[in-house]
């Protein structure tokens, strides 16, 4: 399911209120030496990290290392052992963030048309009959799902479930959208269509994206900036300083070999045999 920030932070988006430019000044969200962990075991240590307006951030590394905890603490989920975690009101405090994870907690034996399910996307958003079909159709444009509204949910193909979890997240009209390995599964059609609405939603709505992935060619594709997660650290920031062979050799223990295009963007190299 989307989650959103925790009730007490939370007052919902109204219609065509969007904050001004100056409120985003500071950060959406910060971290400061931050550790985090679960009862006695130590997750993450001496986080790092800055993610600012329309930045398109990927958190990369292999599984059970962070990735996970790190979007629970930004999204107010988990609470810091050590350190400080600041989240921008103008952001936090109107309900501007979305997240989709990786998997769908939903019953599949309840009939749900695609029209009812991204619906579900605006609990807690204070909106009347019109805004709530406004921004429906709006969503069903951006993700290409139009002719699939009366549909039933779970008729759809993994990559049209994938596309109507990302409109039910985006009916809220987020700043911010954390989206969990949203390619995960996908054939190769279905996940360049999710990257298109992700990308279109970065470069025409300045959405700030944050995406966890393990495909390093989405990374150099579509990213602003990175995260590695490995061994409790993570090294973040633009992406040039974090995509390196260095970088990458130690959190994924195999070479990668990187250049970096005459625009100073780093490409991963196929290896030679």
């Amino acid at each position: 399911m989307i989650a959103t920030v925790p009730a007490d932070e939370s007052r919902g988006a109204t219609d065509g209120e969007s904050p001004p430019a100056a409120l985003f000044t500071k950060p959406i969200v910060e971290l400061m030496s931050v550790d985090l962990g679960y009862a006695s075991a130590s997750v993450l240590t001496e986080v790092e990290i800055s993610i600012g307006e329309g930045q398109f951030w990927c958190f990369l590394g292999p599984n059970g290392e962070g990735k996970t905890t790190l979007i629970k603490a930004i999204l107010g989920a988990l609470s810091p052992r050590r350190g400080r975690i600041f989240r921008n009101p103008e952001v936090f405090a109107r309900g501007r963030v979305s997240y989709v994870p990786q998997r769908l907690e939903l019953n599949p034996v309840l009939p749900t048309s695609v029209r009812e399910f991204i619906l579900t996307g605006l609990a807690g958003v204070r909106t009347h009959g019109n805004q709530r079909q406004s921004r429906l159709d709006r969503v069903l444009e951006i993700v290409g799902l139009g002719a699939s509204r009366h549909q039933n949910y779970w008729t759809l193909s993994g990559g049209q479930k994938q596309r109507a979890l990302l409109a039910r997240a985006l009916i809220r009209d987020p700043q911010v959208l954390i989206v969990d390995e949203p390619t995960a599964g996908l054939d190769l059609a279905a996940a360049a269509a999710v990257l298109r609405v992700l990308a279109d939603m970065h470069a025409t709505y300045n959405v700030t994206i944050v995406f966890v992935t393990h495909d390093l060619a989405i990374v150099t594709r579509h990213a602003t900036h990175a995260a590695l997660f490995k061994g409790g650290a993570v090294r973040s920031g633009e992406l040039a300083d974090v995509i390196t062979e260095e970088a990458l050799g130690h959190t994924f223990g195999v070479p990668v070999p990187v250049r970096c295009d005459e625009d100073g963007r780093p490409q991963i190299q196929a290896a030679c045999s």
